[in-house]
C-alpha cells in the first residue's frame, strides 16, 4: 500500500479535536495529543512501499546467500 497523506491528515487533525474535549489538566491533555500524533505518524510510515529499481547482487556461483550492493529504490 503507497502511503496515504490523506489518511495522515485526517489522524491529526482528530488528535487535535480531540484535546478540545479533554477536561483533564494541561500536561495530561498535551501528553495525550503527542501520542495521537505519534501513533499517527507510525501508522502512516508502516503502510510505506519500497519500489526497488536496482543494485544488488546474488553471491557469484552459489545457489542463495546474501545480496551485496548499494540498494537503488524509492518509497511509493
Amino acid at each position: 500500500m503507497a502511503l496515504n497523506k490523506s489518511a495522515l491528515a485526517q489522524s491529526i487533525k482528530s488528535a487535535f479535536k480531540n484535546m478540545k474535549d479533554d477536561n483533564g489538566d494541561e500536561e495530561q491533555t498535551l501528553d495525550t495529543l503527542c501520542n495521537k500524533l505519534a501513533e499517527a505518524v507510525d501508522t502512516y510510515v508502516k503502510t510505506a512501499e519500497i519500489n526497488y529499481i536496482t543494485g544488488l547482487m546474488a553471491p557469484p556461483g552459489t545457489a542463495g546467500g546474501p545480496v551485496t550492493g548499494p540498494f537503488k529504490g524509492n518509497l511509493l
